[in-house]
């Protein structure tokens, strides 16, 4: 086995690093300046995968930058986990049973948060 085959780390790990230099960034940065921000050795061309496929999620948009792009998250990581909980329950046709099964496995205390956001209301 390669040595590089024994650096590799998961994709999430790898998409969670990118999506963390962008929040701290707070600002568009092109696929060069995420490969600084990460200072990981990853390979520019790794970088530009890690966020074409982010894009291709709709977790980050992009506007051109010279030849190429430059990449923003959509949410910050609180508004990005809502999304992602909302896709889950899209992806199945019972949503009440989801959701019934959902609210039956909060803790106490995630359950007296929920009830009161829900009563306060947007």
């Amino acid at each position: 086995m390669t040595e590089a085959k024994d650096e590799r780390r998961p994709a999430g790990e790898l998409e969670a690093a990118v999506m963390a230099a962008l929040w701290a960034a707070g600002t568009p940065l092109t696929p060069v300046q995420v490969q600084a921000e990460l200072a990981s050795g990853l390979a520019r061309t790794t970088v530009t995968t890690i966020l074409s496929r982010l894009y291709e999620k709709g977790t980050l948009e992009r506007e051109r930058r010279g030849r190429g792009y430059a990449y923003r998250p959509v949410q910050d990581p609180h508004g990005l986990t809502a999304l992602r909980m909302h896709g889950e329950l899209d992806r199945d046709s019972d949503r009440e049973t989801v959701l019934a099964r959902f609210v039956a496995q909060l803790s106490p205390d995630d359950e007296q948060v929920l009830r009161r956001l829900l009563e306060e209301g947007p």
